[in-house]
């Protein structure tokens, strides 16, 4: 085939890409404390073990990138010797910042920042100088004693009662639930506690779940921390009803398959102020029954809760505490309605900051600017990452934006500030937010509304981590038609032989650039053995 002379010079570019493309990144996702010298240690001999299989990038995590102007001498003495060993052993450093959807180091500044849920006009009422929660309607478990299973009107055949305890034992991977149905309050907030035992249990840990009678959303996302073998423990859950009046509440494992779950003594309760957050986007409005907007400062003294975000260390959120009464000289018997927004921990603890608030991108714009006068790197990882709770508070209300816009207007924000920071760098992020064959999607566990359309805050010169196995060649397609250049998070702690799966996806597409050695749990034992795989996967030896 002959080409004009134009059209070869313009194609020339391309065809150099899609040569080298193969491999040309191939990285190790590296999470670390770097105020531990022996971390750097670690370090070295890590990166000296990957230098030598071939790599040559590594996204650098720490949790203290957001904090650095907290950092002492001896930290950035630690960064200095990590760029030292990065240029020894040839290795790209690769920053991440901006925890948007693992947000708790961001938050560990100002803990008020996290995404609020609404609590409408819940009733407080005053006595011996404190306003109190009053629970309507009252809200209780039938059957709570398990003196008879009959009362909870789902409950799997690998259940039994003996001694007032609900047991399940041996499930043999099927599910083990017991669900009552409840009425609730919409826009409220519910604790639930209940003690739970374990022996021996395999697969599917115990949870408590709550589910919207109306399509059957969760509106609990939290873990209960709950050991394969463990002796009695309280456990807890803290959700919003939101929009709810009916919701089923389960105590259960999904696909456990051996070993028993005890359960006894479980409660739920309507609470107030629990984790309420004070900043200008989650207001607290309190008024007398008959309408009339109290003062703060005058008719009841500062509403705060003093362990939000604080315990066990900044950051850290508790799912339950003893909430605060609002204390007042109004006389006894005063009842109040009091509307404010609180925070909720999703799994692992996870807690998701606010991008409405214009604190928040005054965050974001100081880390960049510290990690970049730190690092000096060619180019940044946004963690943008399973944002799960989105678009509630009054900050995200009053912008009237739906969910993929919010986040859309977020990613912009970010990519212009590294930009800023940077010019010419490079800038990457994970997919998941910005693919709807992934997260960007309607129904995403507690956010409000519709996350499609985040992928258009995202610059094409953006370089997207894609690590969605399941739907990898649709998502390799989605971003390259859309003109970003991508890579790939492969390993997962499954075999690595598994990355030939996704190179084999990604032959079509000349910008998938390389690959990331990517583990959770610092698990490095097969990271030649990756590497091996990724060049075979591609035929073609990484430079």
């Amino acid at each position: 085939m002959k080409f004009p002379a134009l059209a070869l010079c313009l194609l020339l570019p391309l065809l150099a890409h899609a040569a080298d493309s193969p491999l040309r990144d191939l990285w190790v996702y590296c999470p670390l404390n770097l105020a531990v010298d022996k971390n750097i240690d670690d370090f070295e001999a890590l990166m000296k073990r990957a230098s030598k299989a071939g790599y040559n990038g590594v996204m650098l995590a720490d949790s203290k990138f957001s904090r650095l102007s907290t950092m002492d001498k001896h930290y950035f003495a630690n960064i200095e010797r990590v760029k030292a060993i990065a240029t020894e052993t040839k290795m790209q450093i690769v920053p991440a910042l901006f925890s948007i959807g693992y947000s708790n180091d961001l938050l560990s500044q100002d803990p008020n920042l996290a995404e609020g849920l609404p609590v409408r006009d819940a009733l407080f009422v005053v006595k011996d100088g404190a306003a109190r929660l009053v629970p309507e309607p009252s809200v209780a478990f039938k059957g709570a004693d398990f003196a008879d299973l009959k009362a909870w009107p789902l409950h799997d055949p690998s259940f039994s009662v003996e001694n007032h305890v609900a047991k399940m034992q041996d499930p043999k991977g099927a599910n083990a639930r017991l669900m009552q149905p409840l009425k609730l309050h919409p826009f409220r907030q519910y604790h639930v506690s209940v003690d739970v035992k374990t022996q021996d249990l395999e697969g599917a840990l115990p949870i408590i779940s709550a589910l919207t009678k109306a399509g059957g959303h969760q509106l609990i996302h939290s873990e209960l921390g709950v050991k394969r073998t463990q002796d009695w423990k309280r456990c807890h859950a803290v959700f919003n009803s939101l929009g709810n009046e009916d919701v089923n509440l389960y105590f259960g494992a999904w696909g456990a398959k051996s070993g028993t779950i005890e359960w006894r003594d479980p409660r739920i309760e309507e609470v107030g102020l629990l984790n309420v957050l004070r900043r200008p986007g989650t207001p607290v409005e309190v008024k007398t029954e008959d309408g009339r907007v109290l003062k703060e400062g005058v008719d009841f003294e500062k509403i705060a809760d003093p362990r939000l975000g604080t315990v066990p260390y900044a950051g850290e959120y508790e799912i339950y505490h003893e909430a605060p009464a609002i204390k007042t000289k109004l006389p006894d018997g005063t009842r109040l309605r009091v509307s404010y927004y609180h925070m909720v921990t999703t799994v692992g603890g996870q807690v998701m900051i606010c991008l409405s608030e214009p604190k928040t991108v005054e965050l974001l714009r100081d880390q960049a600017k510290r990690l970049h006068a730190a690092f000096g790197a060619k180019g940044y990882f946004m963690s943008h990452d399973e944002i799960r709770v989105l678009n509630w508070d009054k900050a995200d209300a009053d912008r009237h934006l739906d969910a993929g816009e919010l986040l859309a207007d977020n990613a912009r924000t970010c990519v212009q500030i590294l930009k800023d920071v940077n010019p010419g760098g490079d800038i990457y992020v994970w997919s998941d937010m910005f693919d709807p064959n992934h997260n960007a999607k309607k129904d995403y566990y507690l956010v409000n509304g519709d996350l499609a359309g985040s992928w258009k805050g995202l610059d094409p010169s953006v370089k997207i981590m894609l690590w969605y196995f399941g739907q990898r060649a649709a998502s390799l397609k989605f971003f390259t038609d859309l003109g970003h250049p991508t890579l790939i998070a492969g390993y997962y702690d499954a075999p690595p032989e598994k990355i030939r799966q996704w190179l084999e996806a990604a032959k079509p597409y000349p910008h998938m650039s390389g690959v990331m050695y990517t583990t959770w749990v610092r698990n490095y034992k097969d990271l030649e053995k990756f590497a091996d795989e990724a060049r075979a996967g591609v035929g073609k030896q990484a430079p």
